[in-house]
């Protein structure tokens, strides 16, 4: 697997991670009782989740102009 296949599968699994955080964060804000630290637990969560994304896909991007040039 090269470079660019492992960022992008480490961003596959960081976008799981970011569904399954706003999905919670859609369940919290569907309860009465919610808790707002939480929210923001989660919306930091989410944050760090997306940039982390954002870097991988990146990093897949430089892999495969590496890749395109050598070929």
């Amino acid at each position: 697997m090269s470079g660019g296949d492992d960022s992008l599968s480490r961003a596959e699994e960081l976008l799981a991670r970011l569904e399954a955080a706003r999905a919670e964060l859609e369940q919290l804000s569907e309860q009465e009782n919610a808790s707002p630290e939480r929210a923001l637990e989660i919306l930091n969560e989410l944050s760090e989740l997306a940039k982390a994304v954002e870097e991988e896909l990146e990093r897949a991007k430089r892999a495969a102009e590496a890749d395109a040039a050598q070929s």
